[in-house]
């Protein structure tokens, strides 16, 4: 990373979100964190000890293009710098059956999944070009590789978010723009724990270690990692 990096990071305020906002202040880096209300952002930075000169919090829906859009120039005009664009927003809703799944169903997923990540990419490339480089780390899902039965609309979303990731990469590198991917399995957080009262969390992914390896990608220690999907399994095989 730079030296006082710029980090946007969507879906901040939600169960993994957090670690990385934490990782990231901890390396000296400014946050623009969004989140469903402003109090929850605010908080956020409050927790992590980050005064307005190095917290911008905001509310930004996330698939509507105007509201990236303005959330990208507000962080853009408060530093002058977009140096890393971190996509933690997205979600998993229980699926369908293919021949039961609504079309709706589907939409609502790729909404929230992948169409936030493309408009969060679009807005903050141009801007990273013209500084001469930044990171972008896209958060996809083991579904995506290989998808299990009533995961078609999580797997479709996810798997999107993946070829996003290639495509946008191959575009933007030689432009010093490092575009990747974590895929972690089941991250351990409380509401993972109460979908799953018989799991085995001791073999589910740590946050803190999932948000070491996109702190990892954000650095310059990974200049040379182009379009790559980094697996984050823990110990689920």
């Amino acid at each position: 990373m730079a030296a006082d990096p710029v980090v946007l990071i969507t879906g901040a305020t939600g169960e993994f979100g957090p670690y990385v906002a934490r990782a990231f202040a901890a390396a000296g880096a400014r946050l623009a964190p969004t989140a469903r209300a402003l109090d929850q952002a605010e908080k956020l930075l409050a927790d992590l000890g980050l005064s307005a000169a190095r917290g911008l919090p905001a509310v930004v829906d996330v698939t509507q293009a105007a509201s990236v859009k303005s959330w990208v120039e507000a962080v853009h005009a408060r530093w002058g710098r977009v140096d890393v664009l971190v996509n933690i927003a997205g979600g998993y809703k229980p699926g369908k059956p293919v021949a039961e799944l609504e079309e709706a169903d589907l939409d609502f997923m790729f909404n929230l999944n992948a169409r936030s990540a493309f408009l969060t990419c679009r807005a903050v490339v141009p801007l990273m070009a013209a500084q001469g480089g930044g990171k972008i780390i896209n958060v996809g899902a083991k579904a995506a590789l290989a998808a299990g039965r009533k995961q078609t609309a999580y797997a479709i979303s996810k798997a999107a978010v993946l070829r996003l990731t290639e495509a946008l990469s191959a575009e933007v590198r030689e432009q010093h723009i490092n575009v990747n991917a974590v895929i972690p399995s089941i991250i351990d957080t409380p509401a993972n724990r109460a979908n799953t009262p018989n799991g085995d969390y001791a073999k589910w992914v740590a946050p803190g270690d999932l948000a070491a390896v996109v702190v990892f990608l954000a650095s310059e220690a990974a200049r040379a990692i182009h379009g790559a999907a980094i697996p984050v399994y823990g110990l689920v095989g």
